[in-house]
């Protein structure tokens, strides 16, 4: 249920709801095929079978893997990386992601339209221009 998923080398991710008896009712019958596709989420969800965190990573179910004294200043880092982002434009951008999932891909593709052309409307081309300066000095930055 989270945004962005980090974990420690020593992590390790199972389905276990077929080996203890019982149906998934949060989501993950529906979000894990999402996120790493249909036959590793049945592979999974059908064994119980438990991942190391370099096979959950590879297959998409965390963003990155950490030694575990790396994991908290990784976060921590990201963090503020995502808080100096617009706070209202994040928001906006999660429910555009989040809200698309949950149509067909041209319903999203349309949503996305909508709702950029309505922030489009909030901005000015300064604003927009001053920004992608700062943005431009910031992708300098970090690949040095």
């Amino acid at each position: 249920m989270c945004d962005i998923l980090l974990a420690s080398d020593q992590a390790k991710f199972a389905d276990t709801h077929a080996r203890v008896g019982i149906m998934p009712d949060w989501g993950l019958s529906q979000k894990l095929s999402r996120l790493i596709g249909v036959s590793r989420a049945k592979e999974l969800s059908f064994t119980g079978n438990f991942l190391d965190a370099k096979t959950a990573e590879r297959w998409g179910l965390v963003n990155r893997v950490y030694a575990p004294e790396d994991l908290l200043p990784a976060a921590k880092q990201l963090a503020q990386e995502m808080v100096t982002c617009d706070s209202v434009l994040l928001r906006q951008y999660k429910a555009v992601i989040d809200e698309g999932l949950a149509v067909a891909l041209g319903a999203g593709l349309q949503l996305e339209v909508k709702r950029s052309a309505e922030h489009a409307a909030s901005v000015t081309a300064e604003d927009v221009e001053d920004a992608r300066r700062t943005v431009t000095a910031r992708g300098r930055d970090q690949s040095q």
